[in-house]
């Protein structure tokens, strides 16, 4: 969905631009930021699951190496 408000936006603030409208242009800029702000979150919360799948890990190892004692 970034992607795709990334594209919306750019092109409000080029029509914004050709036409002089810059409320257009504005609402383009938002619309784009909108769009970064997704793939920011979309990446972050990759991130965050990667870690998680290694907190587990490490709990598992941990809870194995318990029973092992």
């Amino acid at each position: 969905m970034g992607l795709m408000d990334k594209i919306s936006g750019r092109a409000k603030k080029a029509a914004g631009d050709l036409t002089g409208d810059r409320g257009l242009h504005r609402q383009g800029e938002r619309e784009e930021r909108k769009g970064e702000a997704r793939e920011e979150l979309a990446r972050e919360q990759e991130r965050m699951e990667a870690q998680a799948d290694r907190t587990r890990a490490k709990a598992d190892e941990v809870d194995d190496l318990e029973r092992g004692t």
